[in-house]
């Protein structure tokens, strides 16, 4: 039997196919332009209290006033910041949950190459917060008045010194192997299980040395208990003015710094992405956020989102290098 296809089907067929081709970029389109119609969630790896957790509520405070709608900051603290990442990473990709990244995320690219998620692949980046500069403090009975006394005792007596920090594989660990990596000295790494029992126990003499986040060493210097020989930022921070920078203190080109950043899951759409950074932008250069965020020890850095993706992956690499260097087992 033959069967006959009218006039005027094929053409409707065509009509109705572009039609529905056309239906889902403008879909697209309308949703980037009625962003955002409803609360957006930043989602924070980590407890409530911690430096993170405050910076992300500070910014959400401010971008809340930017964006008209509400901000909330949700915690989904566990395994190292994995847990938050996967669940952002298969969030809607609608501008909605964002993600709270920091440096252990990048360091963990390397050191736990195993995880649902790939940082390079499954997020786009909206734009960096925060760095948290790193302070260099030993045991003022220690005679070193200055980075190159140290460096210069450290290589007469190779791995004679310890220094502590939070854990294996942490921000403060491989800022104190990046700082042996590049002035060629060897050091004994004694790890804790956060940086509060590593700091108390560098108060009670049981180690000499911590690469400290500025939030814990600040006190303690103030008070003379800690001495401190170098900052690790690029450039001095105005919470320690006369506290030279430990590239400019004899080891040029050294930064190590903790630091916070947005994410958004991978094909959010670009209007999107844009959107919030530039609202980010406006909150980071607020006098007020700016003020806030110092009194935590962080240090605002507002950009665009290409260079804050350029960033991660200068510092995957850094750490990629070091975590190779000192043969540091990877995690399962």
């Amino acid at each position: 039997m033959r069967h006959f296809i009218k006039p005027g089907f094929l053409g409707a067929c065509r009509a109705i196919l572009v039609a529905l081709c056309v239906a889902v970029p403008l879909g697209t389109a309308q949703a980037a332009t009625d962003y955002p119609a409803k609360a957006v969630k930043i989602i924070v790896a980590y407890p409530p209290g911690g430096q993170n957790d405050v910076a992300a509520r500070i910014v959400g405070k401010s971008l809340a006033t930017h964006l008209n709608q509400p901000v909330v900051v949700e915690n989904k603290a566990g395994a190292g910041g994995i847990i938050a990442a996967q669940f952002v990473a298969s969030s809607a990709a609608d501008g909605y949950t964002l993600f709270l990244v920091a440096i252990n995320h990048a360091i963990l690219s390397t050191l736990k190459p195993n995880t649902q998620y790939k940082l390079e692949k499954d997020f786009v980046p909206v734009g960096m917060v925060a760095a948290f500069p790193i302070i260099l403090v030993i045991d003022p009975s220690l005679p070193f008045k200055s980075v190159r006394d140290l460096v210069a005792h450290a290589k007469a007596n190779p791995n004679k010194l310890t220094f502590g920090s939070s854990g294996q594989g942490g921000g403060t660990h491989l800022a104190a192997e990046l700082f042996c990596s590049m002035t060629g000295i060897k050091m004994r790494h004694v790890p804790y299980k956060g940086s509060a029992p590593a700091m108390i126990d560098l108060l009670g003499g049981h180690i000499q040395m911590m690469f400290a986040d500025s939030t814990s060493a600040l006190q303690h210097m103030k008070s003379g208990k800690l001495r401190a020989l170098g900052i690790s930022s690029q450039q001095r921070s105005p919470l320690v003015p006369d506290l030279p920078t430990i590239a400019e203190a004899g080891v040029p080109g050294y930064e190590s710094n903790s630091w916070v950043g947005i994410l958004a899951p991978a094909g959010t759409p670009a209007a999107i992405v844009t959107r919030v950074n530039a609202d980010l932008v406006k909150s980071l250069n607020d006098p007020a956020v700016k003020s806030q965020l110092l009194a935590i020890g962080g240090e605002p850095r507002p950009g665009k989102p290409e260079q804050f993706g350029d960033f991660i992956q200068a510092e995957i690499a850094k750490w990629a290098r070091i975590i190779k260097e000192i043969n540091l087992p990877l995690m399962e």
